[in-house]
């Protein structure tokens, strides 16, 4: 293929190749061509122009096929347009000479459409340059068509709208010709023509202006006739073209035609009236109408009514949204004029008022639905309403007038009642739209929609009482504000109205229908209202006998209340359950004789009532099994049962109790039946096995002798198909934007759709995907497809003998039904067995022996070669699963062998249709069958099949089947792969485009090819890129191909490739293509190119964005996308679509693609996605009245000039989004939420203003989070502060994000301030009006977290700037206090719940920080005091704003603390286990109801841990001193005391003592804790555990706690086992060293309690008796510690696995093993050296909770793991800083060494031995770490020695080879090269040399000394360098003082000889002073201080030497002058300028 890509064809190739691979090597080089021609320059193609032509025109005589010729045709009319145009005459004259040839053979067709499309695209491209030859060639085409076929008269009708296209206004001569020539066309018989006859008459219409002025009737009536018996691509086009030139009409401006006289502008109303025509008296003309009429027969067509009905839709999506807006009051009274009593003709029967009704529907939600925006919106729910009161008018005054003509004005009424039916639904889906931002409209008491609304309950009609409880239904969901208010004023309404009829069923209709709403309200309804129902309900029941009138009427509400109530959910029905199950047993006669008595009995009226009650009854009852599986327990089903066996009796005995009373009983029958058939469906067959041969009985009789002649395929069939198959049987079952009304058309004329007064009970049910109002079938429909669905059922679960009587004698009633009535039985059957089959397969059940095999495959059989297209497609699928229930393999291969006979034998299309399908289905449910010889002989059969051109139907049929076998058959297909892709491509290449369904098919074919084919699509051999080019070969035909739905497939052939082999794919030609059909009018098409976006951004997001814009700019004109991609990109265009899409599924994807772009680009085009969130936010803030932004801020936001946003532009073009719906809002918030989490992945510049705008400055194009600060918090504001609550919840969480991540922020500007400040307005009015009292709870319950957020965050310090947001949290603290007795009975009680705990918790919280900052602030004051007073002021500052906090809290703790402790005692009473649910409080805790127990408790989980810590804060800082429980809580209703701890009153006692109060609280504390910290869910937040383990903290901070857990030793054990497997299962360092502080505390007070039982022990025994003192702590006398028991044993443990787990070589077993031996040192990270540095903190206190023995055991250990980590962290840093870990482990070894176990006299024997061993392992480190000296730090262990040395006692450290060692050590690094090494040694050196015990010390002495002060002496000669030198001259100088005044009195002279000309040789005079270095002047001033202090200390040696050494007496009297003026210089200054001072002596301090 690659020969293919050059220029000029390469013929020479060309002509090698075989028939089928030339027409493929020709498309492909017309592809290249297409691509190549505009991007080569003009000179090339005028060279080979001659050359090119030749070749092109040469291919239209090869017989091109349909994609060939439309590409021969473009090229060349490119090439003619960049060239020269001298030959393109010849080129037109060959082309019209080809189509007036004579020749007709079917041979010659394809070159004759080549020359039609040809001239198409010439006069397209080359327009009026072609002068006037047009009228030749339109008149020649025309002539053409005259005996032209269907495919001639398709193409020439699409040349000529390229030809109209091309010429524009200068083909006005043709103009008529055409327009005859496509009428015609219009009303053609086949369907391609149709739709290409009305594009070409919507191309005229653009300059034709007789089309939509004189001859706009006939053009209308042309339309009408063109619907009947279209297509829905017919009615598509035909539609398009009817409303645009209706609305050309309406707007054309008269000045264009106002010479010609005969123009008549035509008023809207006259339009609106053409259509009317058509809605009313279809396509016929007005004299036929009338005749019809006096038949009385009905002529509309449904199809005409469908079309027309589009056509509306398309005339006002034509003339827009404001046009819309202008007209809404005619446009609406026109529509429900259709449906009104002025015309009965439309409604004269049920089933055409329901159609009729449907369709009018369709046109107000796709008009005001799709085009209004929410303001205008509501301006159209007020005209609507305005309409009902109207309507409402009318029926008043008919039902009051009593005249005598009140019989003539009944008609009105119920004419009336399909326009409120239209009315009531559309206001209830727009309010169901607007959701909470409708809540003005329904407060606006002038337009009193929920008025009309229940006004109209009361009307006669029953279907417009149930649109109306349909409508509250809607109004409830979208403001849950209302569904207690609505629920209340229907049921007392009903309560007061009993005795009228209409007001029962209306109002009992409403109850139910809101019922029905709350599952959909998340707040849901008061608890209580469950058993108002129900007594209402019982009332219905038990009153419904004392009336007759009305008995009917009361069962039927009684029954359906009952019903309604069920869906609220097991926790609300649990407490109605035995009066249910009461009133159930009495509504059926208890034995089969009490049945027969009823029988004899009553009357016809009787029989009605007691059908319609239990019909009632047992749908209460599937309502309850469906709503409340959770109460099925065995007993229930036990009380369901009885009435069962009766009510199926009742069944059985129907129909002789219909033949005794007659027909009135008809429709209660069916309906009985219905209903019982749908409860045994739901209920599990075990429970009535008895009945199930009646049932069958029954069940066989519905399904063969149906009542109603009603073909009921269309509701039975398609759910029993499989999806993909239902794609053959033509859009109509497809998903399409108009299956609203297209459904009909599937039903035939015989039937209605569904409606909802069909079934009064399916008012409260869930709504079926994709409806916005249930539409339950006709009763008639419904008993067969219930009995469908319950055969499958009772047929799988009966005996195999059964099975065999059942199916023979469906067979047989199949055999004896006559004419069309057969077909519908054997559709019932074949249905009802298919439903079977599901069953069998899905409970792995087997069908039975060879005899029920054989009646099953024959009725199978007979229904695959059925004339209904429906019924064979369910037939082959039926097959496919009777051969899976048998999976026997013989079996199976029969039924294929079958069908190949059949079809080698069989002619007639529909016995090829369903056998091929049958081989496909085959493949799907066995996975392969696995021969070889099988497979081959499918596939050569279906190729056959699917090259049979005669007839497209075998050829669509055959692929499909084909496709099927591709994707299943798995890898035993490879070898087909390759002939079935030519196979495709021959067919995609020359199968003519009408025949769309081939195309689908083929489609279809190529993406389970593609699939088939997956990764291996990458590879690069010749066979594999053949294949590849022959995939995108085939994508690229169906991308041209004129089918939306081909397109579709196209593009999803397109995605996987690009899954598989993205190098291959263009993307930037995929994108063009995806953005062209972003808006297409077919859903299927919109979904995959939204798809297949949503694919390729996931990888590619920044390409394919790019694409898109690039592809707007280069806007070629025959790309002009809806939507405008050039201002706002392809995300933007992505944000508008979901705006206007209605498709849950389509806006989902969306969703999905813009999410993946944002996750990916959101960073680099920061401004640009904000700008686009803020477009739509803002579009929405002129329809907000809350534009309430504190004044104070004009001055900031000035800065941002974005002040402007709330003032909307009037221009309306200016705005990208007008008018977005809230549900896109709410998207564009979250998106921002998504925005700032990315940023802050990305880089800390986002959070970092100073850094930002540095940036910024460097690189223009860098963009900051931060810098965009302003548009965050604004966007946030016009969020939180919209009508709808959805959106004001995203508001406040972005607000909670933007304070969270920007709090601590500074503002460069104002040192000592934060960024955030200046908006503090902003946040304040953002949070004001979620506290206002009407506010839902939810939006509170953010707002609180808001709140407390930005208190915590520290952002603002002045209090009074506080108190604003502080008083939100104040007013919301009073409500709580109320607890649960004030609560609103708005919502359900959890509700409350939820708002008390977010209000508890956000104090919580507030105090948590309140207490964290003053404890910081002491900690920090206390260190400020140890360096310098200076920073006093500024602590003050601080220190008042942060007790200022704490002061604020303090005024409300009180009462809070009381709060926070019933908070937690409900929490934990909640977190019991189940067993102990009966020990819970009957009447619920302090803040949730024992009814709702399950909903509070979610609330409990989100709020607890917070509280936990601020309780166990207040209960640590009150130090547990109790104060009086009713002391200042005056206000409180009743004191929450946790004392009242699920104590009984009676035996509770009267006063608690303070120390059980105490003991009550801290278990309540440590057991919430423990319970938590046991086992914290997998998904538990992190912030709970840390919170958990602080409150753990705080709590054993304070004496008595600890003192309770220090005397508690299985507590304690307990605690720290919990805390170890936190520690195992947690790797937050976090978290672990929050744990670790837990462990320390625990371990203090362990040893406050053995110190405090030991004082007491030695107080009680007296000093006398020390010896016989018992041992204290732990391991007694033995030392022995048992697991599991003991404190120590545990804290080990838990230290070790922190230990080990940082450094793994400290494990004895590892360190053995190769791996670790490596000696490498490991750098641990800063979290790890913290946490092990808290181990060892804690490993060191360990021997002070042992006794003497006990210390000896685990001495050992902690010196090993010490000593371990010493070892392993002691390297030498870059710095010389030395590590945390070694620096702790030190420590701890001095605390160790120091204990006062080492000198006890039991242990003090073992300790020395250990010891020394333990010094012995230090020295060793050296030896072992020879060949590591550089990295190992010698200062660090020689400082452990150090601490040996000093800490133990002498006897440790005095043996001689020990400290010949240590000795030694000290040599070595006294001679290091390293000033800081010599610098620390000498310093450790001068402790030791002050060692008290002069054992210690002097060994070191005698030994080193000498050594120090001859290195002292050398430095005379050598000066310190730098500053560490000098050091080390200063240390060794401080040590030889101290050796001097420590040495004995006759040795000091000599030592203080040798000191003094040391430190004389250091003074410099004055000279060399002024030219010192830095080091020297210091060295000099210190060695003159020192000989000042020494000097006369030992004055005569002193004097001794001066005057022995004149220069040493020179230079010293030299320095004392020196020294002695400088003073006196600095005191003058000091005089000068006092304020310095601190500084500079700061600054010397400092060195």
């Amino acid at each position: 293929m690659e020969l293919a890509h050059s220029l000029l064809l390469n013929e020479e190739a060309y002509n090698q190749l075989g028939e089928f691979q030339k027409a493929e090597f020709v498309f492909e080089w017309l592809r290249f061509l297409e691509k190549l021609l505009p991007a080569t320059s003009r000179a090339d193609i005028r060279e080979n122009q001659k050359k090119l032509v030749e070749q092109l025109t040469s291919l239209l005589n090869k017989s091109p096929g349909p994609p060939t010729r439309r590409l021969v045709a473009k090229n060349l009319a490119v090439l003619y347009s960049t060239g020269d145009t001298f030959s393109v005459y010849q080129t037109i004259d060959k082309c019209n000479e080809l189509i007036r040839s004579k020749d007709d053979s079917p041979s010659y067709l394809p070159t004759k459409l080549a020359a039609v499309v040809c001239l198409g695209y010439l006069y397209k491209k080359l327009g009026r340059i072609l002068g006037n030859s047009f009228t030749d060639t339109v008149g020649n085409v025309l002539k053409a068509m005259k005996n032209a076929e269907s495919q001639g008269r398709y193409e020439i009708m699409l040349s000529l709208q390229n030809i109209l296209n091309g010429l524009g206004a200068a083909a006005i001569p043709c103009h008529r010709d055409i327009y005859k020539a496509a009428r015609s066309c219009l009303t053609d018989r086949s369907m391609a023509v149709r739709c290409a006859a009305a594009k070409c008459l919507l191309e005229l219409q653009n300059e034709a202006v007789f089309m939509w002025s004189t001859d706009l009737d006939s053009v209308v009536t042309l339309c009408f006739k063109s619907f009947e018996g279209s297509n829905y691509d017919v009615r598509l086009a035909v539609s398009k073209l009817l409303g645009t030139v209706l609305a050309r009409a309406v707007t054309s401006k008269q000045t264009t035609a106002s010479t010609r006289q005969n123009f008549r502008r035509i008023s809207l109303e006259e339009a609106m009236e053409l259509l009317g025509t058509g809605f009313l008296r279809g396509s016929c003309g007005f004299l036929r109408a009338s005749g019809d009429m006096l038949k009385g027969t009905s002529s509309v067509s449904r199809d005409v009514r469908v079309g027309v009905t589009q056509a509306y839709v398309v005339f006002v999506s034509t003339l827009g949204g404001q046009w819309l807006e202008r007209n809404f009051s005619a446009f609406l009274s026109h529509i429900l004029d259709l449906v009104s009593q002025s015309h009965p003709k439309a409604i004269q029967t049920q089933m055409d008022a329901i159609c009729c009704r449907r369709c009018i529907s369709f046109i107000l939600r796709a008009t005001v639905g799709g085009l209004l925006g929410e303001k205008a919106q509501i301006a159209a729910a007020k005209e609507i309403c305005q309409a009902i009161w109207k309507l409402k008018k009318v029926v008043d005054a008919a039902m009051s007038d009593s005249n005598l003509e009140t019989r003539i004005t009944t008609t009105d009424v119920t004419a009336s009642q399909h326009v409120l039916v239209c009315t009531l639904q559309e206001l209830g889906s727009l309010i169901h739209g607007l959701g909470t931002t409708a809540a003005p409209l329904l407060q606006d008491s002038s337009t009193g929609i929920l008025e009309a609304v229940i006004s109209v309950i009361l009307h006669p009609s029953i279907s417009v009482r149930l649109t109306a409880a349909w409508c509250l239904r809607c109004i409830a969901i979208a403001l849950p504000s209302y569904v207690s208010l609505l629920l209340d004023r229907c049921i007392e309404r009903l309560s007061v109205l009993k005795s009228s009829p209409e007001a029962v069923t209306g109002y009992s209709f409403a109850v139910a229908a809101l019922l029905g709403a709350v599952k959909l309200c998340p707040l849901g309804i008061p608890h209580g209202k469950g058993k108002v129902i129900m007594t209402v309900a019982e009332d219905l029941l038990c009153s419904a006998s004392q009336n007759s009138r009305i008995s009917l009427q009361r069962t039927q509400a009684g029954w359906l209340l009952i019903a309604a109530l069920m869906t609220l959910g097991p926790a609300v029905v649990q407490h109605h359950l035995p009066r249910m199950l009461l009133l159930w047993k009495c509504i059926f006669p208890l034995s089969p004789k009490d049945l027969e008595m009823e029988k004899t009995r009553g009357d016809s009226f009787t029989w009605q009532v007691t059908l319609e009650g239990r019909a009632g009854a047992l749908c209460a009852i599937k309502s309850f099994v469906s709503h409340c599986a959770g109460l099925l327990t065995d007993e229930v089903v036990q009380r369901l049962l009885p009435p069962l066996p009766s009510a199926v009796d009742l069944l059985t005995q129907l129909s002789s109790i219909y033949k005794l009373y007659g027909n009135s009983l008809k429709t209660s029958s069916i309906v009985y039946r219905h209903k019982l058939y749908e409860l045994l469906a739901v209920l599990p067959p075990k429970t009535y096995e008895g009945s199930f041969s009646a049932v069958l009985r029954e069940l066989v009789a519905d399904l063969t002798v149906p009542d109603s002649q009603i073909d009921a395929s269309t509701f039975l069939l398609p759910p029993l198909c499989h999806a993909n198959d239902l794609l053959l049987l033509g859009p109509l079952l497809q998903e399409t934007d108009h299956r609203f009304i297209e459904e009909q058309l599937l039903l035939g004329n015989s039937t209605a759709g569904g409606s909802l007064e069909y079934d009064p009970y399916s008012v409260y049910e869930k709504v079926a995907k994709g409806d916005s109002v249930p539409k339950p079938l006709p009763p008639m429909l419904s008993v067969i497809s219930a009995a469908a669905h319950l055969f499958g059922v009772i047929f799988s679960h009966v005996a195999e003998s059964q099975r065999l009587q059942v199916l023979e004698q469906l067979l047989d009633s199949i055999k004896q039904a006559k004419g069309s009535r057969q077909q519908i039985v054997q559709l019932n059957v074949v249905s009802a067995f298919s439903t079977s089959l599901k069953h069998l397969a899905s409970c792995k059940g087997s069908l039975g022996p060879e005899e029920v095999r054989r009646p099953a495959l024959t009725l199978v059989m007979g229904a695959l070669e059925s004339n209904n297209q429906l019924l064979r497609c369910a037939a082959a699928e039926c097959l496919a699963r009777l051969a899976q229930v048998v999976s026997d393999s013989a079996f199976t291969a029969g039924l294929a062998q079958v069908s190949f006979d059949k079809l080698k034998s069989a002619r007639d299309v529909v016995s090829r249709t369903g056998h091929s399908l049958a081989l496909g289905c085959l493949y799907r449910y066995l996975g392969g069958i696995g021969s070889t010889q099988h497979l081959n002989a499918c596939v050569g059969i279906l190729y056959t099949l699917s090259q049979d051109s005669t007839s497209p139907d075998v050829q669509a049929w055959a692929l499909h089947s084909l496709s099927l076998i591709v994707d299943l058959a798995g890898p035993l297909f490879h070898v087909h792969v390759e002939p079935t892709l030519s196979l495709v491509l021959m067919l995609l290449l020359t199968v003519p485009p009408a025949y769309t369904e081939v195309h689908q098919s083929l489609g279809r074919c190529l993406n389970a090819l593609i699939t088939a084919l997956g990764p291996e699509l990458q590879g690069s051999s010749t066979t594999v890129s053949a294949l590849r080019t022959s995939c995108l070969l085939g994508c690229a035909v169906m991308q041209d191909n004129p089918d939306c739905l081909v397109q579709a497939q196209a593009i999803s052939c397109l995605q996987q490739l690009h899954m598989f082999a993205p190098r291959h794919v263009n993307l930037s030609s995929l994108v063009s293509c995806l953005c062209v059909n972003l808006c297409s009018s077919y859903l299927l098409l919109r979904r995959a190119v939204v798809a297949c976006l949503r694919q390729l951004v996931q990888r590619e997001a920044a390409e394919v964005s790019e694409y898109a814009v690039a592809l707007v700019k280069e806007s070629r004109e025959d790309f002009t996308p809806d939507v405008n991609i050039r201002e706002i990109g392809l995300e933007g265009a992505l944000l508008g679509l979901l705006d206007k899409e209605l498709d849950q599924r389509l806006c989902q994807d969306i969703k999905e693609t813009l999410s993946h772009m944002l996750t990916s680009m959101a960073v680099e085009k920061l401004s640009f996605w904000l700008k686009l969130c803020k477009d739509v936010l803002a579009a929405s803030a002129d329809f907000n009245t809350v534009a309430s932004v504190d004044t104070t801020q004009e001055e900031e936001t000035a800065k941002a000039d974005d002040a402007s946003i709330l003032t909307s532009t009037s221009d309306e073009r200016s705005h990208p989004f007008s008018n977005p719906r809230w549900s896109t809002r709410v998207f564009a918030a979250e998106c921002v939420c998504k925005i700032i989490s990315q940023c802050e992945n990305a880089d800390s510049a986002h959070f970092d203003i100073t850094l930002a705008q540095e940036r910024k400055q460097r690189d223009s194009r860098d963009d900051f989070l931060v810098l965009h600060l302003a548009d965050l918090i604004r966007m946030a504001f016009m969020a939180a502060t919209d009508h709808s609550d959805q959106l004001r919840l995203s508001g406040l969480q972005t607000l909670l994000i933007v304070v969270r991540k920007f709090a601590a922020v500074p503002e460069p500007e104002f040192p000592g301030h934060v960024i955030l400040e200046q908006y503090q307005a902003n946040v304040g009015a953002a949070l004001r009006p979620a506290f206002a009292p009407e506010t839902p709870p939810d939006v509170t319950a953010k707002a609180c977290q808001v709140c407390s957020a930005w208190i915590a965050s520290g952002v603002v310090s002045d209090l009074n700037d506080l108190r604003r947001v502080h008083q939100l949290l104040v007013s919301s603290l009073v409500k709580a206090q109320a607890g649960k007795e004030a609560q609103s009975q708005q919502y359900n009680e959890s509700t409350s719940t939820m708002e008390i705990l977010a209000v508890l918790k956000a104090w919580a919280e507030v105090y948590i920080v309140a207490v964290e900052k003053q404890k910081n602030l002491s900690d920090a004051h206390n260190h400020s005091l140890k360096i310098v007073n200076s920073t006093e002021e500024s602590y003050r500052d601080t220190a008042s704003s942060a007790s200022g906090l704490l002061d604020l809290v303090q005024a409300d703790l009180g009462t809070l603390s009381k709060l926070w402790l019933a908070a937690l005692q409900d929490f934990a009473l909640l977190t019991l286990p189940s067993e102990y649910a009966s020990q819970l409080p009957a009447e619920g805790g302090t803040f949730y109801t024992a009814e709702t127990i399950e909903n509070a408790r979610p609330h409990y989980y989100n709020s607890w841990a917070l509280i936990l810590y601020a309780t166990a804060l207040w209960l640590t800082s009150t130090g547990f001193i109790v104060v009086d429980p009713d002391e200042g809580v005056t206000n409180l209703s009743r004191p929450v005391t946790p004392t009242t701890m699920c104590q009984d009153s009676s035996s509770r006692p009267l006063v608690k003592s303070p120390e059980d109060v105490n003991t009550d609280r801290f278990h309540l504390i440590l057991g919430i804790s423990v319970e938590f910290l046991c086992s914290p869910r997998s998904d538990a937040a992190m912030e709970n555990i840390i919170a958990c383990l602080r409150a753990l903290q705080a709590l054993f901070d304070v004496p008595w706690p600890r003192s309770k857990i220090g005397g508690d030793q299985e507590l304690g054990v307990e605690l720290l086992n919990v805390l170890h497997r936190l520690i195992l299962t947690r790797e937050s360092p976090d978290t672990q060293l929050a744990a670790l502080e837990v462990v320390r505390l625990i371990l203090f007070a362990a040893q406050e309690h053995v110190k405090e039982k030991r004082r007491s022990a030695e107080v009680d025994d007296g000093a006398a008796e020390k010896e016989t003192l018992p041992e204290f702590g732990e391991g007694k006398d033995t030392g022995g510690l048992v697991p599991g028991k003991s404190l120590v044993f545990a804290t080990l443990e838990l230290c070790v696995c922190i230990l080990v787990r940082q450094l793994p070589q400290l494990n004895p077993k590892l360190t053995c093993s190769p791996s670790v031996q490596s000696g490498k040192h490991l750098l641990l990270s800063e979290d790890g050296s913290r946490l092990v540095s808290a181990a060892l903190v804690i490993l060191s206190d360990v021997p002070a909770i042992c006794s003497p023995e006990g210390s000896v055991s685990v001495l050992p250990t902690i010196l090993y793991l010490i000593i371990g980590v010493l070892k392993e962290t002691a390297v030498k840093l870059r710095d010389g800083q030395l590590p945390l870990t070694v620096a702790a482990s030190l420590q701890a070894l001095k605390g160790l060494l120091s204990s006062p176990m080492a000198r006890a006299e039991k242990s003090r024997a073992a300790w020395t031995d250990l010891l020394r061993s333990a010094l012995v392992t230090v020295l060793d480190c050296w030896d072992q770490a020879d060949g590591l000296l550089q990295e190992l730090d010698e200062i660090s262990l020689l400082t452990a020695v150090t601490v040996f040395i000093m800490s133990t006692s002498p006897e440790v450290t005095t043996i001689e080879c020990l400290q010949k060692r240590c000795i030694e050590k000290f040599k070595l690094t006294l001679d290091s090269k390293d000033p800081s090494v010599q610098h620390k040694c000498y310093q450790l050196l001068h402790s030791i040399f002050q060692h008290p015990n002069k054992t210690v010390s002097y060994p070191y002495i005698h030994s080193l000394a000498s050594s120090i002060v001859g290195k002292l002496q050398e430095t005379e000669k050598a000066k310190p360098e730098n500053a560490a030198e000098l050091q080390v001259i200063q240390e060794g100088i401080k040590m030889a003082i101290a050796l001097t005044a420590t040495a004995e009195e006759e040795h000091r002279a000599h030592l203080a000889a040798c000191l003094f000309p040391i430190l004389v040789s250091f003074l410099l005079d004055e000279n060399a002073l002024v030219s010192a270095t830095n080091s020297a002047k210091y060295l000099h001033e210190f060695a003159l201080q020192n000989l000042m202090q020494i000097g006369p200390q030992y004055s005569s040696v002193f004097k001794k030497l001066i005057a022995s050494s004149p220069t040493m007496k020179a230079r010293l009297e030299s320095a004392v002058k020196g020294n002695q003026e400088s003073i006196k210089v600095k005191t003058a200054k000091h005089a000068k300028n006092p304020g310095k001072s601190s500084s500079i002596q700061l600054k010397t301090n400092f060195l």
